[in-house]
C-alpha cells in the first residue's frame, strides 16, 4: 500500500519507518529541507533505540522516501497520516494550526478516495474540523480517521510493531476496511484493533496519558508522606503493586514526569473539560504537584550545605526526561538547573544522549562533561535526575574519590539504602530514609 506521512518528527518518523517495515511504500513529507536532506543521506534526526536498523533497511530497499513536496508526497497514497505538532497554547489548549493548515492544502490535491489519519494527539472534535477544512476544496470522497499513537520514547519501535491495542475512530466502513488491512500485520498475536467513533478515539489518548500521569503523581505524594511518617515507599510500592487491580507499572516515585506527552496531554484534557464548564479537579492537582515535585531535592541540598548553595558545584547525572531518549521537553533537569543557578550554584552535567539538545536550549549556562565521572570532578554533591542504565552500577569508590563530599541526592531511587550505608555516602532519595554519616 502507498502511505504518506506528513510530519517527520518523533511520531511521524517512527510511524513511517515501521509501516515501511511491514511492506508498504512510505513517503515522509516535511517542510524542513535540511531535515529531509539529512534523512535522504541516511541520517536519523532523532535518537530512538532500534529505529536506525529499520530506517537503513527500508531506505536501502526503496520502501521509505522523503520529500518537502506535499503534492508529490501524497501522489497515489491510499492513507495519509497527519503527524504534526500540537503544542500547548498559553491557556493549555492544543494548538491545531499546523494540522488545519495542512488540511487546507490537502483539499485541492486529492484526486481519488483516501483516508486521512489524525496520528497527532488532538482534542475532541478535531476530526470534524479537519473534515470541514479539506471539504472546502476537495472534489473527491475522503474519510478522516482518529488513530492516536501510544508510543513510549525509548521503546517506540517495539510499541508500534507489537501494540497492546490499535485504536481507530471512524464511522466509515470503507475506512475501517483500509485501516484493518494496514494494521493486521501488527496484531497477528490477537491484540485488538478497537474501532469506535472519532470523538471517543480522540479522548482515549488524553485519558490514557492523564491516568498514567495521575498514577505517577499519586505515588510521589505517597513518597512524600512516607518521608514524614518514617515509611519506605519501595515497600509500599511492592505492597500495592502486587494487587492485580493496581498493577506494578508507573508506581515508581521520583522527581516528577516530563516529556512531550504527559505534561501537554494533562494540560489539554483539563482545558477541554474547562471549555465545557467541568472542573477536572484531579488533573489540576496533578499538574501543580508535579511541578513542585521536580525540584523536591533542592531544599534538601540547601539544608545539607547549611542553608546555602552559593558557590557549590553540583554534578548532575541525566538531562533527558527519561532514559533511552534525547528528548528534553519538560525535563526535570531544566527546572533543577534553573533552581540551582538561582541559588548561586554551578552545574556540571553528563547525559549519554541529551547534552547537545540542552546546549541548544540553555547554551553554556552549565558545564557539559564527556562522561559520568568527569561530571563528578571537583563537585560538592551529585544529583541524579535521569535513570539511565549506565548510572545504576557505578564504581562507588571512584565516585567517592572525585566528590568533595560523599553526598548523593537521588531523584530516581537508583540505589539500595544498605549499599549507600556500606559505602559511606550521605544519601537522600524520594520517600525513603535519609542516610547521614556526619
Amino acid at each position: 500500500m502507498k502511505i504518506a506521512v506528513i510530519g517527520s518528527g518523533y511520531v511521524g518518523l517512527v510511524t513511517g519507518t515501521c509501516l515501511a517495515e511491514t511492506g508498504n511504500n512510505v513517503t515522509c513529507i516535511d517542510i524542513d529541507q535540511r531535515k529531509v536532506d539529512l534523512m535522504k543521506s541516511g541520517v536519523i534526526p532523532i535518537f530512538e533505540p532500534g529505529l536506525d536498523v529499520l530506517f537503513e533497511r527500508n531506505t536501502k530497499q526503496g520502501r521509505l522516501d522523503f520529500t518537502t513536496n506535499l503534492k508529490e508526497g501524497i501522489e497515489g497514497a491510499k492513507v495519509i497520516f497527519l503527524a504534526l505538532p500540537t503544542p500547548p497554547g498559553e491557556d493549555g489548549s492544543a494548538d491545531l494550526q499546523y494540522i488545519l493548515d495542512v488540511s487546507d492544502k490537502l483539499g485541492p490535491l486529492l484526486k481519488e478516495y483516501v483516508v486521512i489519519v489524525d496520528k497527532s494527539t488532538v482534542p475532541v472534535g478535531t476530526a470534524d474540523k479537519v473534515t470541514a477544512e479539506i471539504k472546502k476544496f476537495s472534489k473527491v470522497d475522503f474519510d478522516v480517521v482518529s488513530n492516536p499513537e501510544f508510543l513510549r520514547e525509548g521503546v517506540a519501535v517495539d510499541d508500534f510493531m507489537k501494540p497492546d491495542r490499535v485504536v481507530v475512530g471512524t464511522s466509515s466502513e470503507r475506512a475501517k476496511e483500509l485501516m484493518t488491512k494496514l494494521y493486521e500485520p501488527l496484531v497477528r498475536q490477537g491484540n485488538p484493533i478497537l474501532f469506535m467513533d472519532e470523538k471517543s478515539a480522540e479522548l482515549t489518548k488524553y485519558a490514557a496519558n492523564s491516568f498514567l500521569a495521575t498514577k505517577i503523581t499519586f505515588m510521589n505524594e505517597i513518597a512524600n508522606l512516607c518521608e514524614l511518617l518514617g515509611a519506605d515507599v519501595d515497600m509500599v510500592r511492592r505492597g500495592i503493586g502486587t494487587d492485580s487491580r493496581i498493577g506494578t507499572r508507573f508506581l515508581f516515585s521520583g522527581i516528577g514526569y516530563g516529556g512531550s506527552c504527559f505534561p501537554k496531554d494533562v494540560q489539554a484534557l483539563a482545558k477541554s473539560a474547562s471549555d465545557v464548564h467541568y472542573d477536572f479537579g484531579i488533573l489540576n492537582a496533578v499538574m501543580g504537584i508535579n511541578q513542585t515535585q521536580k525540584t523536591k531535592l533542592v531544599p534538601k541540598m540547601k539544608e545539607y550545605f547549611g542553608g546555602s548553595l552559593k558557590g557549590k558545584k553540583i554534578a548532575m547525572w541525566g538531562l533527558a526526561f527519561k532514559p533511552n531518549t534525547d528528548d528534553i521537553r519538560e525535563a526535570p533537569s531544566l527546572v533543577n538547573i534553573d533552581e540551582l543557578i538561582k541559588e548561586g550554584a554551578s552545574v556540571q552535567a553528563f547525559d549519554p544522549e541529551a547534552m547537545e539538545n540542552v546546549k541548544g536550549v540553555i547554551g553554556d549556562k552549565i558545564t557539559y562533561a564527556e562522561n559520568q565521572y568527569k561530571a563528578l570532578e571537583g563537585a560538592d554533591a551529585l544529583l541524579i535526575v535521569t535513570e539511565w542504565p549506565v548510572f545504576r552500577t557505578p564504581d562507588f569508590d571512584k565516585v567517592k574519590s572525585l566528590l568533595k563530599n560523599n553526598a548523593i541526592f537521588d531523584g530516581r531511587n537508583l540505589y539500595k539504602l544498605s549499599e549507600m550505608k556500606e559505602n559511606g555516602f550521605d544519601y537522600f532519595s524520594i520517600g525513603r530514609e535519609e542516610i547521614k554519616h556526619g
